[in-house]
C-alpha cells in the first residue's frame, strides 16, 4: 500500500483542485491542504502552487505525479497478480481529443466503452489546441498530425486520408479544375497555417501554394464554406464522408490526396505499466478504426500508391 499522503496528492493532481479531492475521499478541504502542507514540508519542496482561481503543479510536483503514476499502475498489476484477480480499468481518465474528430468519431461510442468498463470515470475534453498532457493533466490525447510528440508513447491508430473537394455548385459555376496547375486558380479554403497544401501524386509529391479565399482559424468554418459553394477544400475523409455519399459534395482530383504522412494517433506519456484504464481505452479506439476506419466507404476513390 502507498503512503496515504502520496495517495491524497495524485487524487488532487487527478480531480484539480483539493475540495474535489477531498469529496472523493471523503475528507474536509482544511484536511486535505493540512496533509499536503505535511507532505511538503516532509520532501522539503513545494509541489502545488495555490490561487484563488486554481492549482497548477512546480516542476517537482510534475515530476513526483509522473513517478507516482508509474507506481500506481505498478501496484495494481502486482495485486492482481498475486490475487489472481481479474483485470478491471477502475479511476479517472482523462481523454482530449480535437473538437470536430471527438463530436463525430469518439462521443457516440462512449456508451459502449462506459457499459464495458464502469468503473472507469471519463473525463473529456475537445479542443483543437495543441494538449501538452503534463499541463492539461490529461491521461491520453488523440492527435491527428505527421508527429505524435517527442517522448510520448504513440498509437497509430489509421491514416488520415485527405481529399480535394467541393460542392456541385461551385463546380457548376467555376469548372472543375484539371492538374494542379488548373487547382491553384480556383478558390482554395484552409483554415490559418492550412496552406500551403502537400499532396501525393502520380509523380509524387507537389506542393500547392496559396491563400484561402476566406480567412478563418476555424477548420469547420472551411468545411461549412465547402459545402455551401464557396470553394475547393483538403478535407479528411472523417469529415466529409457522409456528404461525399450524399453528394453534397465532390472528390476532384482523386489521384491527387493528402500526404499519408498524416495519421490518427493515441497518445499517452510513457510508463512500463500504463493503467488499465489507458490500455482498455486505447483498445477501444483500436477497435472502432483498425483495420479500416468506417468513415472510408465503398462511394470514395481508393487512394491512389503513395510515393
Amino acid at each position: 500500500m502507498m503512503d496515504p499522503d502520496y495517495d491524497l496528492f495524485a487524487t488532487i493532481v487527478d480531480e484539480g483542485g483539493m475540495a474535489a479531492a477531498g469529496r472523493r475521499l471523503n475528507i474536509s478541504p482544511a484536511m486535505v491542504s493540512k496533509r499536503l502542507v505535511r507532505l511538503e514540508e516532509r520532501l522539503g519542496t513545494r509541489l502545488i502552487h495555490r490561487t484563488t482561481r486554481r492549482l497548477a503543479l512546480t516542476p517537482a510536483g510534475e515530476r513526483l505525479h509522473e513517478d507516482l503514476r508509474g507506481i500506481l499502475a505498478a501496484l495494481d498489476e502486482a495485486e492482481r497478480r498475486v490475487s489472481g484477480a481479474s483485470a478491471e480499468a477502475a479511476g479517472t481518465l482523462r481523454v482530449t481529443a480535437p473538437t470536430s474528430f471527438g463530436r463525430m468519431h469518439v462521443a457516440p461510442h462512449l456508451a459502449r466503452f462506459l457499459e464495458a468498463h464502469p468503473k472507469v470515470r471519463l473525463q473529456i475534453d475537445l479542443s483543437d489546441d495543441y494538449a501538452d498532457l503534463l499541463a492539461t493533466r490529461a491521461d491520453l490525447a488523440i492527435r491527428i498530425t505527421t508527429d505524435p510528440g517527442p517522448g510520448l508513447a504513440a498509437h497509430r491508430l489509421a491514416t488520415n486520408r485527405r481529399v480535394l473537394c467541393a460542392a456541385p455548385a461551385y463546380l457548376d459555376r467555376f469548372g472543375t479544375p484539371h492538374g494542379i496547375s488548373g487547382l491553384k486558380r480556383h478558390r482554395l479554403l484552409a483554415a490559418e497555417g492550412q496552406l500551403p497544401w502537400r499532396l501525393i501524386g502520380p509523380r509524387g509529391a507537389v506542393m500547392v501554394e496559396g491563400s484561402s479565399h476566406v480567412r478563418t482559424n476555424s477548420s469547420e468554418m472551411v468545411r461549412e464554406l465547402a459545402l455551401s459553394g464557396v470553394g475547393i477544400a483538403l478535407r479528411s475523409l472523417w469529415d466529409v464522408s457522409d456528404a461525399l455519399e450524399s453528394g453534397d459534395i465532390r472528390q476532384i482530383m482523386p489521384d491527387h490526396e493528402g500526404s499519408a504522412d498524416v495519421g490518427l494517433y493515441a497518445v499517452h506519456l510513457p510508463q512500463n505499466v500504463p493503467p488499465l484504464a489507458i490500455s482498455s481505452f486505447i483498445d477501444f479506439l483500436t477497435g472502432l478504426y483498425a483495420p479500416r476506419p468506417p468513415w472510408e466507404r465503398s462511394g470514395i476513390a481508393p487512394a491512389e500508391k503513395q510515393l
